[in-house]
């Protein structure tokens, strides 16, 4: 049975189980988090973790699909989708840029990245659940938008990808590469506010 198809069984401890593994991952990594730590964190016997997750895979893909979920469902709760462009745009962007630049999601990026090779499942199951879903919600607003003459775009989806890259400019490269440690709000206003400019700049109209 692959890993894909494999179901978790949820109980009473189930909650508790994801937040001490969730401890563990981000301290010591996929590959360095032991199950004796993650249940000892968790406060639970390895009986009852291998019960829930009786793959190690499995438990760091929930850990990371039920962040994403939740990151994706309140940038999604926080944007007025019937608002212009240039507010939308940076609403999303603020809540994109944040979430990315985290430490958790810094950690998660290179966790996922690390274990591709060997457990490709854990990148594709952890796009699928936030920023592929980030990525439709943005370019069904871009058709909307344009279908109100505010944005002048062809393809919506592509669209959506390069706001997100311009949103990742400098900020995100150098926290990756470890240049440096965090960054502060005045540099995330920065980083979008050039995003929103330089992206209404290509696909604008008249009523941004």
């Amino acid at each position: 049975m692959t890993l894909t198809v494999q179901k978790v069984r949820k109980g009473r401890k189930f909650d508790q189980v994801l937040q001490g593994a969730r401890s563990v991952f981000m301290a010591d990594g996929f590959e360095g988090a032991s199950v004796d730590e993650i249940a000892r964190v968790a406060g639970v016997s390895k009986a009852t973790l291998y019960s829930y997750f009786p793959d190690k895979r499995l438990l760091f893909m929930e850990v990371a699909n039920a962040e994403c979920i939740r990151q994706a469902r309140e940038a999604l709760d926080s944007i007025d989708k019937a608002g212009p462009p240039r507010q939308v745009l940076s609403q999303a962007g603020h809540h994109f840029l944040r979430f990315i630049t985290s430490t958790f999601g810094v950690q998660i990026f290179r966790i996922c990245v690390a274990e591709s090779d060997r457990f490709p499942e854990i990148g594709q199951s952890f796009y699928n659940s936030g920023p592929a879903v980030i990525r439709a919600e943005m370019a069904d607003y871009f058709r909307e938008a344009a279908a109100r003459g505010q944005l002048k775009i062809d393809d919506y989806r592509l669209a959506a990808d390069q706001f997100g890259e311009l949103c990742k400019a400098d900020l995100w490269p150098r926290l990756i590469f470890g240049i440096t440690k965090s960054v502060t709000d005045a540099e995330i206003d920065r980083v979008v506010d050039g995003a929103v400019e330089t992206f209404l700049a290509r696909y604008g109209s008249g009523g941004i």
